[in-house]
């Protein structure tokens, strides 16, 4: 999936009225801390998604892992997540975690927690 289609891609993993949250982000950051609403999500995704990759590094999927996490409820899970991007001879892993709760089989509230930097 190339990087265009990256906000249609998770738009639909959404409710219509989901939220996504990075808490934290800055309150002042380019990038909000909070968007309601599929279409919402699906127009700030798309605007940075447009943005060229800041260090020419993309996401190497193979290399990369995740863990998740079960919770007492099931509709509330945590996952782990390990990027690692490659460029200049030497990988970077990022990590992050990303707590989601579900609705009908989407996505109603998506917490991802990772670095600030990584969105500027």
């Amino acid at each position: 999936m190339g990087r265009a289609q990256a906000p249609d891609a998770v738009a639909e993993t959404l409710t219509a009225d989901g939220v996504f949250e990075a808490p934290l982000m800055p309150a002042d950051a380019a990038f909000p801390r909070r968007l309601v609403g599929r279409e919402e999500i699906r127009s700030v995704m798309a605007a940075y998604y447009e943005q060229p990759a800041k260090d020419g590094r993309s996401p190497n999927f193979e290399k990369s892992a995740y863990v998740l996490h079960t919770t007492s409820s099931p509709d509330v899970f945590i996952a782990e997540i390990d990027t690692v991007f490659d460029g200049d001879g030497e990988d970077v892993t990022v990590s992050l975690v990303q707590i989601f709760r579900i609705r009908d089989g989407k996505i109603a509230r998506l917490r991802d927690y990772f670095a600030p930097e990584l969105m500027s």
